[in-house]
């Protein structure tokens, strides 16, 4: 595959347009500024909304604000007023920092509209729906639009080990493959045999978008390929929906969950520090990172703190929770 293939090219960034020529967000009727604590200029109510909304999908991206300034075409400093809600953005920054974010401008607003009126009864239907109600209604959903494409049997056959880098994913895993006599897969390795170049390159010459092609691709495969199998996944796997759905619809899900101080020791344990080893404050952006991604992690079946005790202790509980799962309907 050539790195220069069309369908791989990253997009072009949005290019700049004079300061006369830029749109800028009307704030709606009514909304008056709150002072700033701190004691600088007033602000406003939906631009800190908005700010919150950009460092949630930073963070549920695993991006620092250095690599979205980056990927927008914006200055770092621009950003930051973003995020804190000291500036009033034009539209088209919005636009970059969205396509940065891979997300919709609506999502970015937190105003998602439409023109279908059976979506907005379907909407309608699901606002105010706490999590579990949310649940059921996308598994009726999958079932009834025939995505899931298994049986309960075949899913529940498949281990998939979500969490953060540094988690014990693989550890873990290969230990829990061995006890159920199952194969065991490392996806980041098989996205890597797709592209024919490693994880790093895939994003540096083709991009973010071009990387969830091929985790889908290789996700995709190992569904077919592996009636029974443990799979560690890549820690944002649950940044992308669809690929998410798909291990959902397909996979029982274990998340392994740790602390981020320990995160952040077995990550360095490997010598290896990205995606934070750029960042003077890593802690606080892997706590981020951890914080955007959890609401997604804990949609698991099962979960263990490989924090709360010792290594053996915490596989005998993974193997016994797991062993408790695939036989819970016999």
């Amino acid at each position: 595959m050539s790195p220069t293939s069309d369908a791989l090219r990253p997009p072009e960034p949005l290019t700049e347009v004079r300061p006369d020529a830029v749109l800028q967000l009307t704030l709606p009727v009514g909304t008056e500024p709150e002072a700033d604590p701190a004691g600088g200029e007033p602000r406003v109510p939906f631009l800190v909304a908005l700010g919150e909304r950009v460092r949630t999908l930073r963070s549920r991206r695993g991006m620092t604000r250095k690599a979205v300034a980056l990927a927008a075409d914006v200055s770092e400093r621009h950003l930051a007023n973003l995020e804190y809600g000291a500036g009033n953005a034009s539209i088209l920054v919005l636009l970059q920092v969205a396509r940065a974010l891979q997300c919709s401008l609506a999502e970015l607003l937190g105003d998602v509209s439409t023109s279908s009126p059976e979506w907005l009864l379907i909407r309608e239907l699901l606002q105010g729906r706490d999590e579990g109600e949310l649940r059921r209604a996308r598994l009726k959903l999958a079932e009834l639009f025939g995505s899931t494409g298994v049986d309960a049997t075949g899913r529940q056959s498949r281990i998939a080990l979500i969490g953060l880098r540094g988690a014990g994913k693989s550890t873990l895993g290969r230990r829990l493959a061995e006890a159920l006599g199952y194969p065991f897969i490392e996806l980041s390795r098989e996205i890597e045999q797709f592209a024919g170049c490693s994880i790093s390159e895939i994003h540096n010459l083709y991009g973010a978008t071009a990387y969830r092609r091929y985790e889908r691709r290789a996700l995709e495969e190992a569904i077919q390929i592996y009636p029974e199998v443990v799979i560690a996944t890549p820690g944002g796997l649950v940044s992308d929906s669809t690929n998410f759905n798909l291990l959902l619809q397909h996979c029982t899900t274990v998340w392994l969950k740790a602390d981020p101080v320990d995160h952040m020791r077995r990550v360095a344990a490997q010598g290896d520090l990205r995606p934070m080893a750029a960042s003077a404050e890593a802690m606080e952006d892997l706590k981020r990172i951890l914080a955007g991604r959890s609401a997604f992690y804990s949609k698991a079946d099962l979960t263990v703190d490989t924090s709360a005790q010792p290594l053996e202790e915490t596989f005998v509980r993974l193997r016994d929770g797991v062993y408790a799962l695939l036989h819970r309907d016999s």
